[in-house]
């Protein structure tokens, strides 16, 4: 019987089956995020395990429409030290798993002036890699910033209202 108060795997650790792999934080600096999307990612073995093992980088890919079908190309999933001979190639360009209408969809608003798709997040959910993509029109570097003004009045603020 689990003790009261656990959650997680009986170690008491993280839920494996819900963690990030990996965040392209620059991607929300570069874009202002309109809409987020969740796809699934077509893997092979090695990489599974190689996420599980290492992670990944997507702070270099980006998400294209090609022949009806959504793929992600420059992400980095790094091998898994014990894969013998099976190795994959780290940066192999991976089919996303979508609906055909939000492929459709995302390909019409990417035809438009300045937007792209790009990823945000990639991470476990209930043991399948997903990754989070956001439709973003890029920012101006006024833009980019008056984002840093604002940041910074709003920890001013902060710091103001817990001081008294």
């Amino acid at each position: 019987m689990a003790k009261a108060g656990r959650k997680g795997k009986a170690g008491g650790g993280r839920d494996e089956r819900f963690r990030d792999i990996a965040r392209n934080r620059r991607a929300t600096f570069e874009y202002e995020i309109l809409e987020r999307v969740e796809a699934g990612i077509v893997l092979v073995g090695t990489e599974v395990k190689g996420l599980r093992e290492r992670g990944a980088s997507i702070a270099d890919a980006y998400v294209m429409v090609r022949d009806g079908e959504a793929w992600l190309v420059g992400a980095t999933i790094q091998e898994y030290a014990n894969a013998g001979y099976a190795h994959h190639d780290p940066q192999r360009s991976r089919k996303l798993l979508l609906h055909r209408r939000e492929i459709d969809r995302l390909h019409s608003r990417l035809a438009e002036k300045g937007l792209a798709l790009v990823p945000l997040r990639m991470y476990f959910s209930e043991g399948r890699a997903k990754l989070e993509l956001g439709l973003g029109r890029g920012k101006s570097l006024y833009d980019k910033r008056r984002g840093i003004a604002e940041r910074e009045h709003n920890r001013e603020l902060a710091r103001a209202m817990k001081r008294g």
